[in-house]
């Protein structure tokens, strides 16, 4: 049974603020024979005078003097390069907007002359990420990778939710872009190009694209998974300066330390919420699955992401009890630690990890011990969806998500 928690908010590079490479190997070009220049790039902190401080891709501050010669461009999310580049004054950059400055680092390297800025409004960006995001939920799909046929560049996907998932065979051709979570993220930032031999059986999917008339094909302009690790357990202790907790792992039958992170959804469900899963759950696993109940409110709850589990919006049984799930979780108030108690079984969507032994949790779902209760099989067939940081994506959270 795959509980579908909403869906990625799948985001380009550029509507992601990220710069696109063509434009770093123009800044170069442009720098000429100064063996000394150096660029950084980065989002503006604050604006002082003539001094940006910019905060970097590195994790590091500097503060970006912009002198009358400086060049400054306006570029749109989207573009290529800078052919299409608008001039602009520095009184036109704000808090928040993307730039690459090129110039010469002081010796000291806590300052920076820049010769010149190539700027992406924070506005532009947004609003590309909101177009983006629509499309991804229009024309996406989302779910469990079965299989993959490298050669011929197909990816079989199990899709939908609560016992009524369908197969679809997603193609990949040379044109699909192809993206693969960090081990330690769900950021769609620290996402990095890769190969289609990357993707693994048991991996999450999401792609955008076309899909045929009987929802059984699907051509994906573009696709993004992840390897992540399903946890099912009892919480054996809290670390709330630490923003940790331990959970015995009733699949693997061993502890893990699990890290919450500020992007992190912690969610309660209430008993109630609960006892109905459960009773489909037994329903489902005696071939006698009822209809889905309405949990109440409105469409428009997660923030109108459609459910992963909707199969592509397709209707159904599957599609309904996701979308109710998607709506329960959207209603809840967030979580805290400090909310949870040592004995509390907790339901877990995290990363896979970097082999420290400690992950970092994507959603973590508490009060769902009728949950387990109903699966004796320790969650087995179970599989919160990390597609689930409240449309703002698993990318978007940078919001997320």
């Amino acid at each position: 049974m795959i509980l579908a928690l909403g869906a990625i908010a799948g985001l380009a590079t550029a509507a992601s603020g990220r710069m696109p490479d063509k434009f770093r190997e123009e800044a170069s070009e442009a720098q000429g024979g100064q063996a000394q220049a150096a660029r950084h790039v980065g989002t503006i902190k604050a604006i002082k005078g003539n001094t940006l401080t910019l905060s970097t891709d590195e994790g590091t501050d500097i503060d970006v003097i912009v002198g009358d010669t400086t060049r400054i461009v306006r570029v749109e999310p989207g573009q290529k390069d800078l052919k299409g580049a608008t001039a602009m004054q520095l009184k036109d950059l704000q808090v928040g907007d993307r730039v690459l400055v090129r110039g010469q680092p002081s010796a000291d390297g806590k300052t920076f002359a820049a010769s010149g800025v190539i700027a992406m409004k924070h506005s532009d960006v947004e609003a590309k990420k909101q177009q983006e995001r629509e499309d991804w939920q229009k024309h996406g799909i989302g779910g469990l990778v079965g299989s993959v046929d490298t050669t011929d560049g197909i990816i079989k996907v199990s899709v939908g939710g609560a016992g009524a998932t369908k197969e679809v065979a997603v193609h990949v051709s040379t044109s699909t872009v192809i993206r693969r979570y960090a081990p330690d993220s769900v950021k769609f930032d620290d996402a990095k190009v890769g190969t289609l031999d990357q993707v693994k059986a048991g991996d999450q999917l999401r792609a955008r694209g076309t899909r045929s008339a009987d929802g059984s094909e699907f051509e994906a302009a573009e696709i993004v998974t992840g390897a992540f690790r399903n946890i099912a357990g009892t919480i054996s202790s809290i670390d709330t300066a630490a923003n940790t907790l331990s959970v015995m792992d009733l699949i693997k039958k061993q502890p893990v330390e699990v890290k919450i992170s500020a992007e992190s959804q912690v969610r309660k469900l209430p008993p109630e919420v609960a006892q109905r899963i459960a009773a489909r759950l037994k329903a489902a696993a005696s071939g006698n699955a009822p209809a889905a109940p309405t949990a109440g409110g409105g469409a428009g709850a997660g923030q109108g992401a459609p459910a992963t589990g909707a199969a592509g919006g397709n209707g159904g049984a599957g599609a309904r009890q996701g979308g109710d799930l998607q709506q329960v979780l959207g209603r809840l108030p967030p979580s805290a630690l400090t909310d949870l108690q040592k004995g509390d079984a907790v339901m877990i969507v995290s990363t896979e990890g970097s082999g420290t032994g400690q992950v970092t949790a994507i959603t973590l779902v508490a009060g769902v011990e009728p949950i387990l209760t109903a699966s004796p099989q320790g969650a087995q067939g179970m599989a919160l969806s990390p597609w689930s940081l409240g449309g703002e994506g698993a990318g978007g959270g940078e919001g997320n998500q």
